[in-house]
């Protein structure tokens, strides 16, 4: 898998809260033309895209903000876990409480609470821009 793409309402603040998960933004730019119109099937494609890459460099996120035309809002919004499609992404953390605390403020909430599995892991959903929903994962072996 190259990466997974997350529509985005507000490219800035989704930089923001990825950056504060431990992402690294590789790169950003306009995306338009005829090329990324006949891949997306829009007429008049204007996109701005950031990649951001894990720190250990094995997974990538790219954050896409739509211009034209503009993005859409799946419903109910936000949609709940048990919503058709892909509904959350995971990223394993060293200390979830304090990772948990820092998105706080760009705008994450728990979705339920912080729940141990076992003696493998402590696990939380909080759901993030635009809805998406992040899994976290911290190991305790």
């Amino acid at each position: 898998m190259d990466h997974v793409s997350i529509v985005v309402a507000d490219l800035e603040a989704a930089i923001a809260f990825f950056t504060e998960l431990g992402m690294e933004l590789e790169g950003r730019a306009p995306v338009e033309g005829r090329w990324a119109e006949r891949v997306n099937g829009f007429d008049d494609l204007r996109v701005d895209i950031a990649m951001m890459r894990t720190p250990d460099d094995h997974g990538k996120v790219e954050l896409t903000k739509f211009h034209s035309p503009a993005a859409i809002s799946a419903e109910p919004d936000p949609a709940p876990s048990n919503t058709l499609g892909i509904r959350s992404i995971m990223f394993e953390v060293d200390g979830i409480e304090d990772t948990v605390a820092r998105l706080r403020p760009h705008g994450a909430e728990l979705i339920g609470e912080i729940a141990r599995y076992e003696d493998i892991c402590l696990l939380c959903y909080v759901r993030g821009p635009q809805g998406i929903i992040v899994a976290l994962a911290e190991q305790l072996r």
